[in-house]
């Protein structure tokens, strides 16, 4: 065996998945170079090294016309890339997710990550709609909910299946109740089956009924390789179903909200919450009823829409609330406009977890009046960079937003604390958690497939 590792035609593979990635000098070059692999007696170019992997049936080279994107067929029965091919060429993570067309967290999040991996030397991260366009299955049918519903599954499918075999990563978001069953449970049933390693990244708020319903949602969660939550209040939520989870923080552009000074705080009140039943618009209302009797020159922008929205417009009516606006769904990409043009920022949810609304309210400078659900407490101090009101209370929630416009001084400190608490959510701060996360999983799926003899592998 000693005479065989140190012959220099063998390439060297050492058991230790985790010294794959790390990089020392090459010891057996004068140059100056690299290598995945240490200590190191021989250093084969990486062609040299992947016709030796070929050889041993671990991979095999494919056309590349058959290959358009990664160029790398893996042996039957054994979807696993080696680790020196890994550290040679960009990661190829999966991004299940929900497409930009269906406004929400989820969306935001994985098109901000997908964003901050485009251009990186060391991913090649790439959405899988869980809502692929299927105009041509619709036809006719396409205002139809429920055939519009089979019809994006029928294309999703599919789809999954081509992407998630290229994949050395699959990341998915996940969804609650119904919809996991439709997005999230495929994709991880799929990514399985390929061998890939899975990381589930839960975001709803949900979480609590969600998974006290759901026993195939906890049995899921228990049979993939990683979960990861934006909170410690979802990872606690988690762990009281013996699940374990990372934390790592949702992702926020900086350069794309101006953040600015209130001096003088107007009465301008913006929420963009999705008009549904969780988020408890209507005591939104009920408050900003209160602040106008106080405050007749005040005003309320409303973004999104749901199903609560016919019946919130007659809400208003009835309170004969004044400059309200419902403005229903924004692009993503107009939201920092919206936040410039508003002074204070109030939400009344019943249910949360980490709103990406209160981190872009933190950047762009305004001041937050919230209710306390879920995870948002875990977001900031009452008092220090936002101010909190117990949920469904609309009194003190109208008592908080009239404080700060009496109080310009309390306005101004908490909006400069919030903007400093923003920066925790900037890629730079979280890119190296992703990075050593997704490095640690493939090196240990991969070194699991080159321990297998040969016979197993294909």
């Amino acid at each position: 065996m000693r005479a065989e590792r140190d012959d220099p035609q063998r390439p060297c593979l050492r058991e230790d998945a985790a010294s794959w990635w790390h990089m020392g000098r090459c010891q057996c070059h004068d140059r100056d170079t690299h290598c995945p692999i240490k200590p190191f007696h021989c250093c084969p170019p990486r062609a040299d090294y992947i016709s030796a992997l070929h050889n041993c049936g671990f991979v095999s080279r494919a056309p590349q016309q058959d290959r358009p994107h990664f160029g790398l067929q893996f042996a039957p029965h054994r979807a696993v890339r080696n680790g020196w091919a890994l550290a040679m060429s960009k990661l190829r993570v999966a991004i299940v997710a929900p497409s930009l067309d269906i406004l929400g967290g989820e969306a935001v999040q994985a098109d901000r990550l997908l964003r901050a991996w485009r251009g990186d030397p060391e991913f090649d991260a790439r959405l899988v709609p869980i809502n692929p366009t299927a105009g041509r299955l619709l036809g006719r049918l396409g205002h139809v909910r429920y055939v519009r519903a089979l019809a994006s599954e029928l294309a999703y499918l599919p789809l999954l299946v081509r992407e998630l075999s290229h994949a050395d990563v699959v990341h998915v978001f996940s969804r609650a109740y119904f919809w996991f069953l439709l997005a999230p449970l495929p994709a991880i049933a799929m990514g399985r089956a390929f061998g890939r390693p899975v990381v589930l990244h839960y975001h709803n708020g949900e979480a609590p009924d969600h998974l006290k319903r759901s026993p195939v949602a906890r049995a899921a969660l228990a049979r993939v390789n990683r979960i990861v939550v934006p909170s410690r209040y979802l990872a606690d939520v988690l762990g009281q179903r013996g699940l374990t989870s990372s934390i790592i923080p949702n992702v926020i552009d900086l350069e794309r909200f101006s953040f600015r000074v209130r001096d003088p705080l107007r009465p301008r009140l913006l929420s963009t919450r999705n008009l549904h039943a969780l988020y408890n618009v209507e005591c939104t209302l009920r408050a900003f009823q209160l602040v106008q009797r106080c405050r007749p020159d005040a005003s309320l922008t409303l973004l999104g829409s749901g199903s609560r929205e016919r019946s919130l417009r007659l809400m208003a009516e009835a309170l004969r609330l004044s400059n309200v606006r419902f403005l229903g769904r924004v692009p993503h990409d107009a939201m920092p406009g919206y936040y410039a043009d508003h002074d204070l920022y109030i939400q009344s949810p019943d249910v949360d977890n980490m709103p990406n609304s209160v981190i872009e309210a933190f950047a762009s400078g305004l001041p937050v009046v919230s209710t306390d659900a879920g995870g948002i407490p875990t977001m900031f101090t009452d008092g220090e960079q936002g101010l909190l009101a117990p949920v469904n209370d609309h009194e003190a929630l109208a008592w908080r937003v009239l404080r700060l416009l009496d109080e310009p001084e309390t306005a101004r400190r908490i909006a400069c604390a919030a903007r400093r608490a923003s920066e925790a959510y900037t890629w730079p701060r979280v890119r190296g958690e992703w990075l050593h996360m997704y490095r640690s999983l493939v090196a240990t799926s991969a070194n699991r497939a080159l321990c297998r003899p040969s016979h197993e592998v294909g």
